[in-house]
């Protein structure tokens, strides 16, 4: 009898235990599980080449398309989005109130490849947009990263479209093309999946909100508009590209969201503003990083440009809960990335740094590693990975001293962030999608 009662006792352990130990890690969102660019995975490559350690490359030319959207992994998928490339146009006029097309229509896609061949597993025009809106060189149509879940993949396009598509057919669940925002420049925020809701951020010339989408329907559950003062009428001063990070400060969930009047955090169930920073910054488009019960934010071009603020406040915390301001080091594409107290960032002139997160002191003095680093780094397998637009990808020892383990280079330029699927690298660049694994 006794040894039945432990047994049966082991048994009703192992069950609740299982699911947690068994459930593996996805790169499911833009900076992947956690959202902040960490990953649990092992034996990912230190070194690589165009001849060295690649598993396959699925190509895509530049001369064919022309997309910044970050792949996902979902078990033995990875997605991402594409679009034609464009014409390098000076922006056309608006008309008041409408927001300026041009004459090149622009087909949307969701690609879908599979993760042992490369091979494309779906290509499915998602939109087809007759007069889309201006884009700059710099941006593509499709610079937003998807999300997934089980069975489901949400692709964003801005205010040119969103949908949910069945990841087994590619077949459209639904879609929406109702949500207004004049760009200016293009989009680039990322939608976010949180429990029944897809979190979208419009952060334009002539609206700025956020709005939550029932998942299984895409009807509209909540939206919120910013009521910042921006300082200023126009309305290029007011876009921003960001993509919000939630967390759970104990107390209560926050939706840590930066913009270009200011940063706040809302209730991601309700869209209710919580607290705010008046931080500025025009063009603030880094995914804030957490630690140590703070958001790290980048401002960008203007404003705070790197600052800490304490989690849980309310209302207008600019004057209490910013702990710290810090110029250098502030990344202006790349998030930031927290590591076990510390902060590694990268910026647009070739430069890393290292910061204590407490105090917002540099630990490291800049590093010039070369390139400009559009791409948001990760860190997995007790390295740090920083790629930069010229195909290069640093590999880094975390910790207090600044050590440089591996220089690598693809072909074709890196403006995409990379994904971690089991013990590969996910890499997309101008020119194709490569898995990377030793």
């Amino acid at each position: 009898m006794m040894f039945c009662r432990y047994t049966w006792l082991f048994f009703v352990a192992l069950v609740l235990v299982a699911p947690a130990a068994m459930a593996e890690e996805y790169w499911n969102q833009y900076r992947g599980p956690h959202g902040d660019g960490t990953s649990s995975a092992k034996g990912l490559p230190t070194t690589w080449s165009e001849t060295e350690h690649v598993k396959w490359k699925t190509p895509f030319s530049s001369k064919e398309w022309k997309a910044w959207s970050s792949p996902i992994v979902w078990k033995d998928q990875i997605w991402f989005t594409n679009a034609p490339p464009f014409k390098d146009i000076s922006a056309p006029k608006s008309s008041s109130g409408t927001p300026a097309t041009v004459d090149e229509p622009a087909k949307l896609y969701a690609v879908c490849l599979d993760l042992a061949s490369g091979k494309v597993v779906h290509n499915v025009m998602v939109f087809d947009i007759p007069h889309p809106q201006y884009c700059i060189a710099r941006n593509s149509y499709a610079s937003s990263t998807p999300c997934i879940e089980e069975g489901r993949v949400y692709v964003h396009f801005g205010a040119h479209g969103t949908a949910c598509l069945d990841t087994a057919t590619g077949k459209p669940i639904w879609q929406r093309q109702d949500l207004k925002c004049d760009h200016f420049r293009g989009a680039a925020s990322s939608p976010i999946l949180w429990q029944d809701l897809l979190i979208l951020t419009f952060d334009g010339f002539d609206y700025q909100y956020l709005t939550a989408l029932n998942k299984e329907t895409g009807e509209t559950v909540w939206r919120t508009d910013r009521k910042f003062d921006y300082g200023t009428d126009n309305g290029d001063a007011m876009k921003a590209y960001s993509t919000p990070q939630i967390v759970d400060t104990g107390k209560r969930l926050e939706m840590i969201s930066p913009s270009a009047g200011a940063t706040a955090a809302y209730n991601p169930r309700t869209g209710k503003e919580l607290w705010r920073v008046k931080s500025m910054g025009m063009n603030s488009a880094c995914r804030p990083a957490i630690g140590n019960g703070m958001a790290f934010v980048s401002t960008a071009d203007s404003g705070m440009q790197f600052f800490a603020v304490q989690l849980g406040g309310d209302g207008e915390v600019t004057s209490t809960n910013v702990m710290w301001k810090q110029p250098k080091g502030a990344p202006r594409y790349s998030s930031p990335l927290f590591v076990d107290g510390l902060l590694y960032t990268a910026n647009e002139k070739g430069m890393v740094y290292c910061l204590d997160a407490e105090t917002g002191e540099l630990v490291w003095d800049e590093k010039k590693l070369g390139g400009l680093f559009m791409p948001s780094p990760i860190y997995a397998d007790g390295k740090l990975y920083f790629f930069a637009e010229e195909g290069k990808c640093h590999v880094l020892a975390p910790g207090r001293q600044f050590k440089l383990l591996a220089t690598n280079t693809l072909a074709g330029e890196i403006m995409a962030s990379p994904a971690v699927a089991g013990k590969s690298l996910i890499v997309r660049t101008k020119e194709g999608v490569y898995r990377i694994e030793e």
